[in-house]
């Protein structure tokens, strides 16, 4: 099945398919943990039981996302040790260290305060439910630090040195943190969590609000929604620029194959919105393009020359095809939010937010799309630092452990067919889940009296039946 791939290939086959599935659940729960800890403390300030409803219907959609994130995030890092033993010989000593800070630091905090999240809020009353909550939020956040901080290592490495045995070693642990691209870095990411969460929640809303427009619940989320749809999407697109400004000093190779350059300009290079590359034939076949905008757009001048492949060894190319299209998916996918969230705005401005069917269509349609953005962006990221694991230090081949090619072949396929039935089974449960709206359960109805009143659940449980959990 697997006849003419290598080893090298597939194992990259393999550790792509298995952080496609991760990187879904982290961009999702990071995004939604903030979410909760909004609902919460917006429901304890106002009173208001639309942001219980709410904060008691994502909790669970939430706590199955983080339990497959963390089941997947698993099952990648075993890589490290069979198929990348390698790469994790040479840079266990940076990289390491930073991946015990992520676990003692955020996944401790966040495994901590679960289960108060989720469970507590009858047990332990509101303010340490509301403090639990927040540091659900601020581990994911932590986390992502952490995890942030390895992968920009990886594409701009800083702070290193050698030892005798060729591995890299700490040398500056405040340049290996915060490497030159990091801050970018994570500024883009938790951004796209939250994008992502943003539309997962319209897409909800606008499903519930073409069946009913009445649920006040569901109003309010879309509203909520659309109001980070407006704001965070236009500092996302910002920040994207700045990021990608930092990846032309840092990694120009990856910028000349996500503009499709493959020759030099000059005087002025044109931005190439669609084409085929033609990687034979070093060139993109049916370029629809803006004479010299690429210029502008990456050294704010029309005239600013800017290398291509063309000054770049063969065998130090990227993928050119992959990157030019993941980068050309990402940002359709980011000018369609900015879109929906000025549709938004002038709905809201015309009072008729909730009544636009097309917009709530809309809004189900872009749903799934900021898992898609994610992706595509992971895609760029990844696949443009090729042929490097280590940008410009050590290559993907020189990574790779001594295995054989039908021994990667048989676990990607293992992997493949459990993935799909574990996770496609969770994801079809999410699903029923929002497909139902949110309602005032039991719960429900005894926390709204409880917090208006000013009392906590325990002490509204009469005393002849305070052994068993509060109704």
């Amino acid at each position: 099945m697997f006849d003419g791939f290598s080893a090298e290939l597939l194992a990259r086959f393999q550790f792509a398919f298995t952080i496609s599935f991760h990187i879904i659940f982290p961009a999702f729960s990071i995004g939604l943990a903030s979410y909760l800890a909004v609902l919460n403390a917006l429901w304890l300030k106002t009173g208001d039981e639309n942001y219980l409803h709410l904060f008691n219907y994502w909790k669970k959609i939430f706590a199955l996302a983080f339990g497959m994130g963390v089941v997947s995030g698993i099952v990648m890092s075993y890589q490290f040790g069979t198929n990348w033993s390698v790469f994790s010989d040479r840079t266990g000593p940076v990289l390491g260290p930073l991946m015990a800070y992520e676990v003692l630091s955020a996944f401790f905090l966040e495994a901590g305060f679960l289960g108060i999240m989720l469970f507590g809020r009858e047990r332990v009353g509101n303010g340490l439910h509301m403090f639990a909550t927040a540091m659900v939020a601020f581990g994911t956040l932590i986390s992502a630090t952490w995890i942030l901080s390895v992968n920009s290592w990886m594409q701009t490495p800083a702070g290193y040195a050698f030892n005798d045995a060729g591995q890299f070693i700490p040398d500056d642990w405040w340049a290996i943190v915060f490497n030159p691209s990091f801050p970018y870095r994570l500024v883009h990411m938790v951004l796209a969590a939250y994008l992502t969460t943003a539309f997962v929640v319209a897409g909800v809303a606008g499903w519930h609000l073409l069946k009913d427009r009445t649920n006040p619940s569901v109003r309010r989320m879309f509203s909520m929604a659309m109001w980070m749809a407006a704001i965070v999407t236009p500092i996302q697109i910002f920040a994207g620029d700045l990021h990608g400004l930092n990846t032309l000093e840092h990694q120009p190779v990856k910028v000349m194959a996500m503009e499709g350059h493959y020759d030099s300009h000059p005087e002025g290079a044109p931005l190439i919105l669609f084409g085929i590359p033609n990687e034979e034939e070093k060139r993109i076949d049916y370029a629809i393009e803006i004479p010299k905008l690429s210029s502008l757009i990456l050294k704010h001048d029309l005239n600013a020359p800017l290398d291509g492949l063309d000054t770049i060894p063969d065998d130090e190319e990227p993928p050119v095809a992959i990157v030019f299209w993941s980068f050309r998916i990402m940002l359709a996918i980011g000018f369609a939010m900015l879109g929906i969230g000025i549709w938004s705005l002038w709905q809201r401005w015309r009072k008729r937010l909730y009544d636009d069917a097309w917009l709530s269509r809309a809004s189900v349609f872009m749903g799934p799309m900021g898992f898609v953005a994610v992706l595509a962006g992971w895609i760029t990221t990844e696949v443009g630092r090729q042929p490097f694991t280590v940008y410009g230090l050590m290559r993907t081949s020189e990574s790779l452990a001594p295995i054989d090619a039908p021994a990667v072949g048989a676990s990607l396929l293992a992997f493949i067919i459990v993935y799909f039935f574990v996770f496609g089974a969770g994801t079809v449960y999410i699903l029923r889940l929002m497909a139902q709206p949110p309602k005032q359960d039991e719960s429900d109805r005894m926390e709204g009296p409880t917090r208006a009143a000013g009392i906590t659940p325990i002490q509204q449980v009469k005393p002849e039946t305070s052994a068993a959990p509060a109704k």
